[in-house]
């Protein structure tokens, strides 16, 4: 009777706390989500386009330092570009935990196709968590990433939440701890071939620099591990849903474009944000360029199944927003975080360029390419 009364109460209180978590989600969930998309990025622009030109002029004139330069042949040389795992203790609060499956199928194929794998940052959240949490957590997904390590086909960037790859004194040995090797850790990257008899340079770093919010700001990190972790992992809220982003590009992302349109022969390609954007647009600022292309074609039955699309996203405007004449020099990998366990990154393979998309389709995890331009053919 005693251990009876025992279980019944213990069960009483376990669905209490259940409920009481499921009605505070329902009642949380948007206004912390629009609280984390309005508090999340502060960018400042002429901090973004100085931090972005002072890494440029770095990595060209002493690369090996900051960042290396790779040269490569668009027709043979593949490369894939992922950023944002934040990988975290498996716990409530990690939001690359649904995703996990997803990126260890992506490395497995791409390791198999031989691509060179390019981590652009963020890959650990180690502003929630320790490094030996993280390690302890995440085998199998260090595992998977040495394999491109082995073949020397692994460039590991940092982000503003594995800074501690740049940083701290330890990172060395925390290095040794998960690849069994040393490992530079850079700032940035940049790619360079012949497309069109010029040579195009494809610049790659993490994003956050120029963000006040995130560009080494101490409350930042103070914020996010000891108020917003433990109450994100209570309520178990991801506010990387895919909802979120298919709105027009945030204002980060839109200043990273403007610094990238005024490159000749110069592609950049950031994550940090979490939005997917794809020459130089997002998903619904694609659908709506390609409405407008149907409209102007008189394609009526075409520019109404694009409308479709566009009503079914959040995002609502009152007019066609016009991209005519907006270069195609800025990509955005988007995460491998997102809620829903989907991925996303950026191919350059086969002399084009690609936004790609892992998702589990019936429990397995399926590629899907989003959009492709060959790199001949963007406007620059």
């Amino acid at each position: 009777m005693f251990f009876d009364g025992v279980i019944k109460t213990q069960s009483r209180r376990f669905y209490v706390t259940l409920n009481m978590r499921k009605f505070l989600q329902r009642l949380l969930t948007k206004p912390v989500i629009d609280l984390a998309d309005k508090w999340s990025s502060r960018p400042d622009k002429k901090r973004v386009d100085k931090a972005l030109s002072d890494l440029y002029e770095n990595i060209i004139t002493t690369p090996g330092k900051r960042g290396v330069i790779i040269p490569f042949d668009a027709k043979k040389d593949k490369f894939i570009i992922l950023s944002d795992q934040h990988k975290g203790a498996r716990d409530g609060s990690d939001i690359f935990a649904k995703a996990a499956k997803n990126y260890l199928a992506a490395l497995d194929h791409y390791n198999r196709q031989e691509f060179t794998y390019i981590n652009l940052g963020d890959s650990e959240e180690l502003w929630e968590n320790l490094f030996l949490t993280v390690k302890r957590h995440n085998k199998s997904t260090f595992e998977s990433e040495k394999h491109f390590l082995a073949r020397k086909a692994f460039i590991k960037i940092f982000g503003n939440h594995d800074l501690y790859w740049d940083n701290d004194p330890l990172a060395a040995v925390s290095i040794l701890q998960i690849y069994g090797e040393a490992v530079k850790v850079y700032e940035g990257a940049i790619l360079q071939t012949k497309v069109n008899n010029h040579t195009l340079s494809i610049y790659m770093t993490h994003g956050h620099q120029g963000d006040l919010q995130s560009d080494g700001n101490w409350f930042s990190k103070w914020f996010v591990s000891d108020i917003w972790a433990p109450f994100q992992a209570y309520l178990r809220i991801n506010p990387n849903t895919p909802a979120n982003n298919d709105q027009l590009k945030t204002e980060h992302n839109r200043m990273m474009y403007e610094w990238s349109s005024k490159r000749k022969n110069t592609l950049l390609i950031t994550g940090h944000t979490h939005q997917p954007v794809f020459r130089s647009l997002t998903e619904l600022e694609i659908l709506y360029e390609k409405q407008r292309q149907a409209k102007k074609a008189n394609e009526t039955a075409q520019a109404a199944a694009l409308q479709g699309k566009i009503d079914k996203l959040h995002l609502k405007v009152n007019r066609m927003p016009d991209f005519k004449g907006v270069l195609d020099t800025y990509f955005n990998s988007g995460c491998c975080c997102f809620d829903d366990g989907d991925i996303t990154g950026i191919e350059i393979a086969d002399g084009c360029i690609r936004l790609i998309k892992w998702a589990y389709k019936a429990k397995q995890s399926v590629r899907m390419v989003l959009e492709e331009s060959r790199l001949e053919d963007l406007k620059l």
